[in-house]
């Protein structure tokens, strides 16, 4: 069984393939196809969801990740025993569906993702990049050591703070660390009105959106666990970050884009929206 060739970060939604193996998922038939458009819950970063839809007509309970070792079990997220991407496995979308759906190896099936659904969830994860890359920037001055940077040249604050990132239908919730590990990396929130950050932020953002920049995936290969970056040209430069997720094509098609930042004592969190409201 070879790795599986996804076509979500081209942005399909829909393909025809063929059935290369089933595998028991608890009370769902797992089903493995060669080609997907789906795009499947990620257990070891799982910001953002696994896409619905159709696989052969029959509604997909979930979509995750397998991987095997070659020797005929294909184990799934978190019962994976190795690092995501190890050359010595090959990974898996394992689509979810009712074991009366009796889908056999070797039939052709179709699958349609929901297209509402995952566009939603496209601009969720687009304003989430662009959200994480405004506030490296408007957090640049609080910096009291150098640290590593963005693609930008910024602070990368999102890099070294966060603990948590969901993705959500046109927007996400991240979470950041703002305690003593921070501090001593050399940033500080002493006197930060958060307000007024999250204000330079949304400033940011209108200007990106209203630039109407592209944004596209590289890939070295079609593989499930190719290690994918999301690009955007934005008119500081090019902004980059590592990503394996599913994004809109131009920053216009956000609308816009907002924050709101809840500092709590030992952590921040953001919530970004994408939309024209």
């Amino acid at each position: 069984m070879k790795s599986t060739i996804v076509t979500f970060p081209d942005g399909q939604v829909s393909g025809r393939s063929e059935v290369v193996g089933t595998v028991q998922a608890g009370d769902a038939l797992g089903v493995i196809v060669a080609e997907t458009p789906f795009h499947p819950l990620d257990h070891t970063w799982p910001d953002q969801p696994a896409d619905r839809g159709l696989l052969a007509g029959h509604p997909l309970l979930g979509c995750v990740t397998g991987a095997t070792a070659g020797d005929g079990q294909v184990l799934l997220g978190a019962d994976i025993p190795v690092r995501r991407g190890d050359p010595a496995w090959q990974w898996l979308v394992v689509h979810l569906v009712e074991p009366a759906a009796a889908v056999e190896a070797g039939a052709e099936v179709t699958l349609e993702a929901d297209a509402g659904y995952r566009a939603a969830l496209s601009a969720g994860h687009t304003a989430c990049h662009l959200a994480a890359l405004a506030l490296n920037a408007a957090l640049a001055g609080h910096w009291r050591k150098e640290t590593g940077a963005d693609s930008l040249g910024q602070p990368n604050f999102d890099q070294h703070a966060i603990t948590s990132s969901t993705i959500v239908e046109n927007g996400s919730v991240d979470v950041y660390r703002l305690g003593k590990s921070l501090r001593k990396k050399g940033f500080s929130a002493d006197g930060l009105d958060w307000a007024e950050v999250a204000g330079r932020v949304n400033g940011i953002l209108a200007g990106w959106v209203a630039a109407d920049a592209p944004v596209w995936i590289d890939a070295p290969d079609g593989t499930l666990t190719a290690r994918r970056t999301w690009h955007c040209a934005l008119p500081e430069g090019e902004g980059w970050i590592p990503c394996g997720g599913t994004h809109v094509h131009r920053t216009s098609a956000l609308g816009g884009v907002r924050v709101e930042l809840e500092p709590g004592e030992s952590e921040l969190t953001m919530r970004t929206y994408a939309g024209s409201s």
